[in-house]
């Protein structure tokens, strides 16, 4: 897989992918025109273009609908750079405890706010950007069927989420990450249309799921390396066998690792 930076991010045109599929379509009407006794092959030709767009939509880091970053470019990783992000925020009890941790370690990292939570909660936002860190685009309600909207009802989640982020955090944001990391074919012309870039990760750490600090941490820092963009939650982590939210026991050992490689968090820029 190929890195992507945001100024290699020009006006949307349709991907190779994109443009393969909608020639299928349109030949195979043409076909089914001209030979409607044809249509089982027409039609399976469709299906099979249909489930290499859906896989190619549930492979978060993949480039074939368009560019997607999910590593720092060369010279960051050359800096010494990594970027934590955080998602599904922000959360008045979470959010400002793991600024802390950053804090105390000079780190700064990207929050993929949901714009309602961001509405909600605009201090928190604002605190966020005040202690320069970067807020982001992870939609407005975060729906778990994202991936399966129209495109017009993408452009309300995505153009909610700005305007709301924009007016608690004072900043508009730039990045955006769809749900899951999973998205369909219309999402890059919606997010053109709204100047945002995509963002994925290179690993990520389960932290909505798994309960036990030392594993989460395990997941992000084996391997760990220059260049990584590492998936953390401050809304929506699980908690632990004392009750105490997942992130906030793992990322101290996650802060470790980092220093220890000689590496430091920034924002996607």
């Amino acid at each position: 897989m190929r890195e992507t930076t945001k100024d290699s991010l020009g006006p949307w045109r349709p991907s190779p992918l994109v443009l393969a599929s909608a020639g299928l379509h349109a030949a195979g009407a043409l076909a089914l025109a001209l030979a409607p006794r044809r249509w089982p092959w027409i039609a399976g030709a469709l299906v099979a273009d249909h489930v290499v767009l859906t896989a190619a939509g549930l492979w978060p880091q993949s480039q074939l609908f368009g560019p997607t970053l999910w590593r720092l470019p060369a010279a960051a990783a050359h800096r010494g750079e990594i970027t934590l992000t955080f998602d599904d925020g922000p959360d008045p009890a979470v959010t400002p405890l793991v600024l802390d941790l950053l804090d105390r370690r000079g780190m700064r990292a990207s929050f993929f706010a949901i714009g309602r939570r961001a509405a909600a909660y605009p201090d928190v936002a604002a605190e966020i950007a005040r202690r320069g860190h970067r807020v982001e685009n992870h939609t407005w309600s975060h729906p778990g069927t994202f991936c399966c909207y129209s495109a017009a009802a993408q452009r309300r989640q995505i153009r909610q989420a700005q305007e709301a982020i924009a007016r608690a955090a004072g900043q508009a944001p730039g990045w955006f990450r769809a749900p899951a990391g999973f998205r369909n074919p219309l999402l890059d012309r919606e997010l053109c249309a709204a100047g945002l870039h995509l963002a994925a990760w290179t690993r990520r750490a389960y932290d909505t799921v798994e309960r036990e600090p030392a594993r989460v941490a395990r997941r992000l820092v084996r391997g760990l390396a220059a260049g990584d963009v590492l998936l953390l939650h401050d809304g929506s982590a699980a908690r632990d066998r004392h009750g105490r939210p997942v992130v906030l026991e793992a990322l101290p050992r996650i802060l470790d690792a980092i220093a220890a490689r000689g590496l430091r968090s920034v924002p996607l820029a």
